[in-house]
């Protein structure tokens, strides 16, 4: 078997008898075209779009080039419903939700755009401009929350996204084009530091996790800015992993998230009948694996099929380093209640995905193949290995004499969940 690590691969060879199964994400294709996934989501909430008026001003919200969605195809395709009612492009424009992420190059804009690019005004969001943001209400847990005043201002408001598994906000798309994607700086730290439970020292909150919506601290207040915005329409896709689009949805923004939310998980959950002593798991190669934050994807969905104490051997080469540059820094603390505390103090969102790895690798004995100095791995609370071989070698140091192991060839692109 071959397992992916940058541009390159190892090869897996597993005792007899240790292969318990193999983790996979489904290779469910549609047998219609990307733009017919589209057109048939649009045609379903076509009383919703016969609303809209000529003359109108529309703000339509996308995301930034940290987060492929399919832009290119289908806002082409939206633009042209929207021209069929009667809107004309100078009265569209395409705000770029970069949430606290930097501005886009107009390269990146031409990326998400497509073909129109050049048609249709495009804006990126500044989290830091006073000016830009409009206070539209607080949430039920206390986050004040401003927008875009370009998404408040305008008569109507289209938000774009794709669905897929968060590790701590349950599913990305739907409801987080607003908070984090076009509020403040503050809010969206806020909405991020509702992944810690109220009182100092309780930790994570547990329901705040990958595939949860049901009691989600973040996904409520998240949901609660967006109903604040009141969006006329949403699209979300679908992507294969490969990024292709396979299924879309439209309508209500909350219903349209939460049925694509379903077929999300219908997809790319995995029921597991027992959990492992062993996970040797992959990102799926470069760039999925080009920094370690975005490679905490797959260590995170990873750690739902081992075992307590469990061994896991994640393959991701991090050729581009950490991702961020304070990152590393956060593990000058070493005990999870001096790191909570910290974060408490100083909340930032790369910190959380720190103190999340740290978790982990404290719960676990992690094995990291990669291409960090052993110190820096070691630091972080890993183990460090130059192959996968080695990394083998290390792992049966630690395991079961009767150990059996699972494997995720594309980890970052499957969650396993027990099935009880």
């Amino acid at each position: 078997m071959h397992l992916k690590y940058g541009s390159t691969s190892f090869d897996l060879h597993l005792p007899p008898g240790r292969l318990a199964g193999v983790i996979s994400p489904s290779s469910a294709t549609p047998d219609v075209s990307p733009a017919d996934v589209l057109t048939a989501a649009l045609d379903s909430c076509r009383d919703r779009l016969a609303c809209f008026r000529p003359g109108e001003s529309v703000v339509i919200v996308t995301s930034d080039i940290t987060r492929y969605t399919g832009s290119e195809v289908y806002l082409p395709i939206l633009v042209e419903r929207l021209n069929a009612v009667g809107i004309r492009d100078e009265d569209i424009e395409v705000l770029v939700a970069l949430g606290i992420h930097r501005k886009q190059t107009d390269h990146e804009h031409q990326k998400i755009l497509g073909p129109l690019y050049g048609r249709i005004r495009v804006t990126d969001h500044d989290c830091d401009d006073p000016a830009g943001l409009v206070h539209i209400g607080r949430t039920s847990n206390g986050i004040d929350v401003s927008i875009n005043r370009r998404a408040v201002e305008a008569d109507r408001l289209i938000l774009t996204g794709v669905i897929g598994f968060h590790y701590f906000a349950g599913f990305g798309g739907g409801r987080k084009s607003v908070l984090p994607g076009i509020a403040s700086r503050k809010a969206c730290m806020e909405s991020h530091f509702a992944v810690l439970n109220p009182q100092p020292g309780s930790g994570k909150n547990p329901l705040a996790t990958t595939g949860q919506l049901d009691g989600n601290p973040v996904h409520r207040a998240m949901s609660e800015a967006c109903a604040m915005a009141a969006p006329d329409l949403i699209l979300n896709t679908i992507l294969a992993p490969d990024k292709q689009i396979i299924a879309a949805y439209a309508g209500d923004w909350r219903e349209a998230h939460e049925a694509g939310c379903c077929r999300y998980r219908e997809l790319f959950a995995w029921p597991l009948r027992q959990r492992a002593d062993l996970v040797v798991v992959s990102c799926g190669g470069y760039p999925k694996d080009i920094n370690l934050i975005q490679s905490h994807k797959s260590m995170e969905y990873a750690a739902q099929a081992l075992k307590e104490d469990g061994v896991m051997i994640l393959l991701a080469e991090c050729r581009d380093g950490f991702g961020n540059t304070t990152f590393f820094s956060w593990f000058r603390h070493t005990a999870l209640d001096a790191f909570e505390a910290a974060l408490r103090e100083r909340y930032e969102i790369n910190g959380q995905t720190a103190y999340s790895l740290l978790q982990k690798a404290q719960r676990f004995r992690i094995i990291l193949v990669s291409g960090f100095p052993r110190q820096q791995v070691e630091a972080m609370g890993m183990l460090a290995a130059s192959s996968l071989d080695a990394a083998l070698t290390m792992a049966e140091q630690h395991l079961p004499r009767d150990w059996d192991a699972l494997v995720m060839p594309e980890g970052g692109s499957v969650l396993p969940i027990l099935a009880i």
